[in-house]
């Protein structure tokens, strides 16, 4: 078949639909089991996963082709069921290369998954929370029973077989209070390549026609925010806490994938994280069965778009449906963000969060505006300082001596007394705290 589209689009395929060995209490992808009801069918059928496959590398015009693949868990189909994946993209690759990305809880990973995973070059994200008692909070099993030690020992594994990976952390209620204790967890026992994911979550007063709870921003019946979600204010402070210690010790060492995006917008490119663009609609989710969706966070009824036994893929992602769900994120964007200082990092961020009200009334504000829009007005100095070093080509590494500068600078001329509190805010008194080595 020829190349339908000479825009790159990417799928994040749930082979396994949402079925997953652990029941963490704040996710959203679990109960899309009632949108499918027949529960023998989960695992994505052979003819099926074959068209996705070839259509997937045939009707795109780029010599790079990524597939991702996520769930539910997908390690729970086995590990020959991706054998026989990429044997497949073997078949139908034409001289394009195969990337392939895998998101994992880590729980069933052990030496036949890190042989695979080594030998075929995935890259490997493992879903984490940051130290056990933050993570175990909400990642637990179907017995209710924690999770932290099981998914350590998969990274353990991972590291054994020296296979690429990174940790993605989601950002809720309670880790959110320990940024620092969160990201030196990470940075001393993960990969060095981190990712933070808000838990953002409605819950209606009632199930919806489609048997969910957790609803979609243009959900008008009452609902509220759920007791895991994390709060705008709280989630600004947890990222700002990070990014000062990163921005003084671990530049070019450990990488953020937020810090590394918000330094492309400064450098006036696109970002390559779909949420921060002015449109978005490239990003689509497909569904074990081939149902595709417009987003992997928009898996409703109304966003379907299709079926790839019935239409072609291609087709499907470039239709003027997904086109305008793509440009809607622009369109529908509010006033207040369009006069927004920070708009130009934002872009009002992700439409699945564009539930709240603006100061003047109008809908559709992103419900972690504050916490946005702290985090991109306090890193602008140091994103400011890293863009000038790469136009100058040197190493934006260099921000952590500007910054320890500019910080013994601020000392001096905002200096309190020794019986003060510090003005780092750490509560202790000036002469034991900063003071103690200035």
């Amino acid at each position: 078949m020829a190349t339908i589209g000479t825009t790159p689009f990417h799928v994040l395929t749930k082979p396994v639909g949402p079925i997953c060995n652990l029941d963490c209490k704040y996710c959203f992808y679990l109960e899309k089991e009632v949108l499918y009801p027949d529960t023998s069918k989960w695992a994505m059928p052979a003819d099926v996963l074959e068209s996705y496959i070839r259509q997937y590398i045939e009707q795109q015009d780029t010599d790079v082709i990524h597939f991702g693949w996520q769930g539910g868990e997908p390690t729970l189909l086995g590990v020959d069921f991706f054998r026989n994946i990429v044997a497949l993209q073997t078949k139908y690759a034409n001289g394009k290369q195969i990337e392939n990305a895998f998101q994992t809880n880590g729980v069933l990973l052990n030496d036949a998954w890190g042989e695979f995973f080594s030998e075929q070059n995935f890259l490997v994200g493992v879903s984490i929370d940051g130290p056990r008692e933050l993570h175990d909070a909400y990642r637990v099993d179907k017995g209710g029973q924690p999770t932290f030690d099981r998914v350590m020992r998969g990274i353990a594994v991972l590291k054994k077989h020296a296979v690429s990976f990174n940790t993605l952390t989601t950002v809720h209620r309670k880790n959110s209070y320990n940024p620092l204790d969160v990201y030196r967890f990470l940075r001393e026992n993960g990969s060095g390549h981190v990712q933070f994911i808000p838990i953002v979550e409605r819950v209606s007063a009632q199930t919806t026609q489609d048997g969910m709870t957790l609803v979609s921003p243009s959900f008008s019946a009452p609902a509220k925010v759920s007791g895991w979600s994390v709060e705008p204010a709280q989630f600004g402070r947890f990222l700002c806490a990070i990014f000062d210690e990163w921005v003084r010790n671990d530049v070019g060492k450990t990488f953020v994938q937020l810090f590394e995006v918000s330094l492309e917008m400064w450098l006036g490119m696109e970002a390559s994280l779909c949420v921060f663009r002015k449109t978005c609609g490239s990003a689509m989710a497909i569904e074990h069965n081939g149902d595709l969706y417009s987003c992997d966070h928009f898996v409703y009824p109304e966003h379907r778009l299709g079926n790839i036994m019935e239409a072609p893929l291609g087709e499907m992602a470039m239709s003027p449906r997904q086109v305008k769900f793509g440009q809607d994120k622009n369109d529908t964007l509010p006033k207040y963000c369009r006069q927004c200082e920070v708009r130009f990092a934002c872009n009002g961020e992700c439409p699945k969060h564009r539930f709240a009200t603006a100061p003047d009334g109008e809908a559709g504000l992103n419900y972690l505006c504050a916490g946005y829009k702290k985090f991109f007005t306090h890193i602008d100095p140091y994103m400011q300082f890293m863009a000038a070093q790469l136009r100058q080509q040197r190493a934006p590494a260099n921000v952590m001596e500007w910054a320890r500068i500019r910080d013994a600078e601020f000392l001096q001329s905002a200096r309190p007394g020794r019986n003060d509190s510090c003005t780092c805010g750490s509560g202790k008194k000036f002469k034991r705290c900063c003071g103690a080595s200035a």
